[in-house]
């Protein structure tokens, strides 16, 4: 079995992880009140005064984790859906996921819950996430190829995205439209430790899920039937795919609202360093997601402007161009081929 380049793979994740450290470590010292890297480090360690523990614990660095968790949980979805669907334009919210787990978010505001009860809004994300992902569950157990399953899950974005414009439409007043636009737009500002603590625990499940799938998706790039014949259970990978990338991308729903292209781009940044094994991809192309969206945030809080940028927003100006060079750049080795 041939999976291409792997020459730097064995150096690849402990690289990745030190830069994922070092972004957080940089995200937090940066702000209004900048912060040395010095100080962020005895800051983190039990040193610093009372204001920079206070800037440090309860503003920057639960901001930069949420970033990082959220784009590691996108990444690795990303990739596990592309190896799964052998197709490299498929992403976390092929599944209708993401959507409806705006949704769930978007009916807390929308009745007032998120106003009266700040966790209503991340619980009603979850609640909708994982009403989606036993939805998908079920239908995955039960239709006969990835087709069907794609088709379903467009189907759910499709009916999940009306209603999301019908509550918008339905908004009793501009303030209320106003929560339901700016969350959307995807952020990670004023986000807390309790917000991690309870989004943090569905993600990580998520993850654990997807990472146990890596020897299927690896046997998936021989085609269903050689991999079938090498003893893989097809429809519980396919089970096993839905649920993780449902619990992975709804949790992130969850803590950042929606983010768009991290899920998509990662894995073709990391392909080129792993090879074509799927199963070898999971692992690099979150520390990769994380690490890219943690810059991202950095950019989004740099940028001079009135109103900080929305993570979602500048997520969308980095990864498009990304997108498509990657895109241009696959059509041109085709046609090289």
């Amino acid at each position: 079995m041939t999976h291409g380049p792997t020459n730097h793979s064995r150096v690849l994740i402990p690289a990745l992880g030190l830069a994922s450290l070092l972004a957080v470590v940089v995200a937090c010292s940066l702000g209004e009140t900048p912060m040395a890297l010095g100080k962020v480090l005895a800051t983190l360690f039990g040193g610093g005064d009372a204001t920079s523990q206070t800037i440090l614990w309860s503003i920057r660095l639960p901001r930069a984790l949420a970033a990082w968790i959220v784009g590691a949980s996108l990444g690795l979805s990303g990739a596990a859906m592309q190896g799964l669907l052998r197709n490299p334009l498929a992403e976390p919210g092929v599944l209708g996921v993401s959507v409806t787990a705006s949704l769930g978010a978007v009916i807390a505001i929308y009745y007032g819950f998120s106003a009266s009860f700040a966790p209503a809004l991340q619980i009603g994300a979850v609640v909708g996430a994982l009403s989606a992902t036993a939805l998908i569950a079920f239908a995955a157990q039960r239709v006969r190829d990835m087709v069907g399953l794609i088709l379903i899950g467009v189907g759910l974005s499709s009916l999940a995205g009306a209603l999301l414009s019908l509550l918008m439409n339905l908004a009793p007043n501009p303030f209320t439209l106003n929560d339901m636009v700016s969350w959307l737009m995807g952020s990670v500002a004023n986000r807390s430790l309790s917000d991690i603590a309870l989004s943090g625990p569905i993600i990580a499940v998520g993850a654990l899920i997807l990472l146990a799938t890596r020897r299927g998706l690896s046997a998936l790039t021989l085609g269903e039937e050689a991999a079938h014949g090498l003893g893989l259970d097809l429809t519980r990978t396919r089970v096993l795919v839905a649920v993780g990338c449902g619990l992975a991308t709804g949790g992130s729903v969850a803590l950042a609202g929606a983010i768009g292209f991290v899920g998509i781009v990662t894995p073709h940044l990391v392909r080129p360093l792993v090879g074509s094994d799927p199963g070898r991809a999971l692992v690099p192309s979150a520390l990769a997601g994380g690490v890219l969206l943690v810059l991202a945030d950095v950019g989004a809080r740099l940028v001079p402007s009135d109103n900080e940028l929305k993570l979602g927003v500048v997520a969308a100006l980095f990864g498009a161009p990304l997108f498509l060079w990657i895109a241009a750049r696959r059509s041109a080795e085709g046609k090289a081929q």
